[in-house]
């Protein structure tokens, strides 16, 4: 790491969060090359992450997505973007006392799906990078990221524009009411008893469902439906 200048700004400081001990290294002494990065800790699992974050308040979390067992990566963003407490279930999203001042979260995986994209950024994260940038593009990114900019990849800035181009699918208010009921878990029957209709409306409407977002598995719809910000 190449020191500041005397009056100069202080580094970035990062976290770096991956699972893969050989990723993490090279991603260490690649940011040890980097001017104006400082490298103050790593992480192989979401929640050390977490702790790690608390202590040493990073001013950026270099996260990767798929952290094997325990949360995975976009829960641990949501976590630390909302201040959220290092243990215990899942967030809603409400800050409570947790981590303390809010690092920014630039996401680096080598997933580029949009359900992928769609998540980590409804979760906090200030930028989404792939594991095939260039060098001097992650350097540029955290150092965006730490002043809350949003950083993407090419790829990624390109999904995200065409999916905020592409015409949402015109549901129903009945079709909404059954998607959101789909998206908790619940069956053909469970649904039609909450919503006071025939199971055979159920299988009807679902049926449309399916044909408007392009899906033929329940799962399929709810991730289009999440995709396109369709629920609740």
């Amino acid at each position: 790491m190449t020191e500041p200048a005397a009056g100069g700004p202080a580094p970035v400081r990062i976290l770096v969060c991956d699972d893969h001990v050989v990723v993490r290294a090279g991603l260490l002494a690649l940011l040890d090359s980097a001017p104006g990065i400082e490298v103050v800790g790593e992480a192989g699992t979401g929640e050390e992450a977490l702790a790690l974050a608390a202590r040493l308040d990073p001013d950026v979390v270099l996260m990767d997505l798929q952290l094997g067992a325990g949360i995975d990566g976009v829960e641990t963003t949501r976590r630390l973007t909302t201040g959220a407490p290092t243990t215990g279930a899942p967030t809603t999203g409400t800050p409570t006392a947790g981590i303390g001042r809010a690092p920014h979260v630039l996401v680096l995986t080598t997933y580029d799906t949009d359900a992928d994209i769609t998540r980590a950024i409804e979760a906090g994260a200030t930028g989404y990078l792939l594991k095939a940038e260039r060098p001097e593009e992650l350097f540029a990114a955290i150092h965006a990221a730490a002043r809350g900019r949003t950083a993407l990849s090419g790829p990624v800035a390109g999904r995200v524009m065409a999916n905020l181009r592409k015409p949402r699918p015109a549901l129903t208010d009945r079709e909404r009411d059954i998607l959101a009921q789909l998206a908790t878990g619940l069956g053909n029957r469970e649904i039609a008893r909450a919503l006071f209709i025939s199971e055979a409306t159920v299988k009807t409407h679902l049926r449309r469902i399916y044909d408007k977002l392009g899906v033929d598995t329940r799962a399929g719809a709810v991730a289009v439906a999440k995709e396109q910000r369709l629920l609740p």
